[in-house]
Parts: C-alpha cells; sequence; structure tokens
C-alpha cells in the first residue's frame, strides 16, 4: 500500500453539529469507524490528505489510531450539496486477505461503430474481491458494437482475482443509434404550417 494512504488519526469523545463545525474548521474531517464486531470508533481524519484519498472509489486506507494500526475501507463519504466540502466519513475495518462484497463502478472504453452511442445502464456492478484487491472501477471495452448491442454483467472481463457477485443477466451497457426522424419530422410539420398560413394570405 502506498504511504499516501497512511493516516495517522485521531479519537473523538465530542459529538453533535457543532463539534463538527468546530473540527472541519480546525482542518479535520469526522469519521465513524466500524466492522468485525468491535465498538464503533469515532475518528478525526486529517482533511488535505483525507480529500486525496477519497477522490478514488472504494480506497483502503491505513489508519494510525493514536499508535494502533487498522486497514478501513472508505464506505461513505458525505458532502454538503452546494460547497463540496466533505462533512463525515463512513469506514469499515478490513483484514488483509479477507474476502468482500462491494459495488464497485465502472466506465466504458473505446468507440463503438460510427453513428451509434453508448448508454449506462446501472452505475456499478457488484463483485467479490480481496480486501487489498478492489478496482478503483471496472473498464468495459465498447470497441466496434454496433446498432442493438448489449453488455451484461456476465459479459463484463474482470480484473484478476475480481468474481462477479451479481445478477450475470444485469444490463450495463447498451449500444444505439440516435433517432433522426424527430427532427425530420418537426421540419416537415414547420414547412406544412408556413404552406398553410401562406395559402391563407393569399385567400
Amino acid at each position: 500500500m502506498s504511504d499516501q494512504n497512511t493516516l495517522a488519526v485521531e479519537t473523538r469523545t465530542e459529538f453533535g453539529k457543532g463539534f463538527a463545525r468546530r473540527l472541519r474548521a480546525a482542518g479535520k474531517i469526522p469519521a465513524v469507524l466500524y466492522g468485525h464486531g468491535a465498538d464503533v470508533q469515532h475518528l478525526a481524519l486529517p482533511g488535505h490528505e483525507t480529500s486525496l484519498i477519497v477522490r478514488h472509489a472504494n480506497a483502503i486506507i491505513d489508519l494510525d489510531i493514536e499508535g494502533q494500526k487498522q486497514l478501513a475501507l472508505v464506505k461513505d463519504v458525505q458532502r454538503d450539496p452546494v460547497r463540496q466540502i466533505i462533512e463525515h466519513i463512513d469506514l469499515i475495518a478490513v483484514k488483509r486477505g479477507e474476502k468482500m462484497t462491494i459495488d464497485v463502478p465502472y466506465v466504458t472504453e473505446g468507440e463503438s461503430f460510427p453513428g451509434t452511442i453508448s448508454t449506462l445502464s446501472a452505475t456499478a456492478i457488484t463483485v467479490e474481491a480481496e480486501a487489498m484487491n478492489i478496482p478503483e472501477h471496472i473498464v468495459i471495452d465498447i470497441t466496434g458494437l454496433e446498432d442493438g448491442d448489449l453488455v451484461f454483467a456476465k459479459d463484463v472481463k474482470l480484473p484478476a482475482g475480481v468474481t462477479l457477485a451479481d445478477d450475470p443477466d444485469l444490463l450495463v451497457v447498451g449500444i444505439s443509434t440516435p433517432n433522426q426522424s424527430t427532427d425530420a419530422e418537426d421540419a416537415e410539420t414547420a414547412e406544412a404550417a408556413a404552406e398553410a398560413n401562406a395559402a391563407e394570405a393569399a385567400e
């Protein structure tokens, strides 16, 4: 794991919106750590370093909690809807070698047949992977796919060590040709209206 994903964090005993605002004003982010049957830990994370880490989906952080080491998966990042400031983070305790079932976002790569477009039908695919081997995203190659082609979860090539845990028949990408008849019909309607108006004026 990169040293960039190692954070020295503090435990916190104060709670509430007022304390959270003061914590963020001090450049820190409130967080909770849970999992493996242990008591929930309330933490304060360093703001700048944490912000860089959580830009990546499903990031694993090596926490140093006042001298105690713990690996954690970033489960949820709550942001202010207007300012996009991180308000709170949920972390799940994980262990090396542990298998996890998790949603991984996907992106398309390549170009489908000229004149066609690709439509994403889901936002993520559920997979099973070892905690230290969770991909940030899954790449789906759509090169050369034609109108009407469909890509299902079972068709997606997954990285080594990652297995599908989703419905195999989940539709993830569809290829289609944009409907251009609407524009033609609108033009014909406008032309007909113009001819009718001209006929009325002539009368």
